[in-house]
């Protein structure tokens, strides 16, 4: 992966390998749809804040020697100052933590239903955010997008609609949580494309992450001290559900949604986070047996079109 200072066009990049954009998001999304399912794994042995920040802080050591690696191979790559120390800080402070805690602790103070519900919002946010934060065009298309893939999400997602209960007074701190968590996760990647200009993904993803970890880990300890004790009780699967949230999900997919970033505005790549629960519905299918019923199936298509079309034919990209 080149820096995002490189001499390639970014638009002319785009239109000639707009479908390998589009696979490399499917196969992030793919990713982030399969947390749900390491998580289940994970929880009879760890506590959210530890699920959450443990395989975090393993791919934040390990990614360090491929970012040492990097800029050795690239003298001229830009050196942190305490400006964008602060931008980094930001970003995994604000970002990331806010993200990861406020998903975690609001959906043990709320139901399930409702936090997957609140998700929907997070590429509307992101729209919003990339509006006052980047400039970025509000189109006509990118507003039908986003409102055609909200809808199919919605259809599929009927039964979550049924169970949710966003009015009552017990899960108002849960939900606020959760919504916290999804402006987090919004500010994040709208932050991030900002900080593409100057540095790396790779340098991104790892100073962002080492600030967020700083910043976590006294609330680890204080919530969790025995997290490391619990850790040695994991049996196998749950190991390998560790190493997939270290790996795939904490790092090759955030590179990846970052690679991605440098070719289109962040809007649209987030219109993508749509195939989320598309993927959820077949990994659910595909590894637990669940059928698919008629409004998963319609609400899938909608979700394509919607992708496809912001994709295709967004003027900015």
């Amino acid at each position: 992966m080149e820096p995002a200072a490189s001499a390639v066009d970014p638009k002319s990049s785009y239109k000639k390998h707009a479908l390998w954009f589009l696979f490399l998001l499917a196969l992030t999304n793919l990713i982030w749809a399969s947390q749900g399912s390491a998580i289940k794994y994970l929880e009879p042995f760890l506590g959210p804040i530890a699920i959450t920040f443990l395989p975090f802080y393993v791919t934040t050591v390990l990614f360090v020697p491929l970012l040492v690696w990097r800029r050795r191979t690239n003298p001229l790559a830009a050196r942190p100052t305490w400006s964008d120390w602060k931008k980094f800080a930001a970003a995994g402070v604000a970002g990331q933590v806010l993200a990861q805690l406020g998903m975690t602790w609001g959906i043990t103070k709320s139901l399930a239903s409702n936090g997957a519900i609140l998700n929907l919002l997070i590429p509307v946010i992101t729209a919003v955010l990339a509006s006052l934060i980047l400039r970025e065009r509000v189109t006509v298309l990118r507003i039908v997008c986003l409102v055609i893939g909200l809808a199919g999400v919605l259809i599929m997602s009927i039964q979550d609609i049924r169970q949710s209960s966003f009015l009552e007074k017990s899960y108002l701190v849960g939900n606020l949580l959760i919504f916290g968590g999804c402006t987090g996760s919004a500010f994040y990647n709208v932050y991030c494309k900002g900080l593409l200009e100057k540095f790396q993904e790779v340098e991104i993803l790892i100073f962002s992450y080492v600030t967020a970890s700083l910043a976590s880990l006294p609330i680890l300890l204080w919530q969790e001290p025995d997290c490391l004790t619990r850790l040695a009780t994991l049996n196998t699967p749950a190991w390998i559900a560790f190493v997939f949230l270290a790996l795939f999900m904490y790092g090759v997919s955030m590179l990846l949604f970052f690679y991605v970033l440098q070719y289109l505005p962040v809007t649209v790549a987030s219109a993508s986070l749509y195939l989320v629960p598309v993927f959820g519905v077949i990994l659910a299918m595909v590894l637990v047996g669940e059928r698919l019923n008629t409004y998963a199936i319609a609400g899938s298509a909608v979700v394509l079109v919607s992708t496809i079309l912001i994709m295709k034919y967004d003027p900015s990209a």
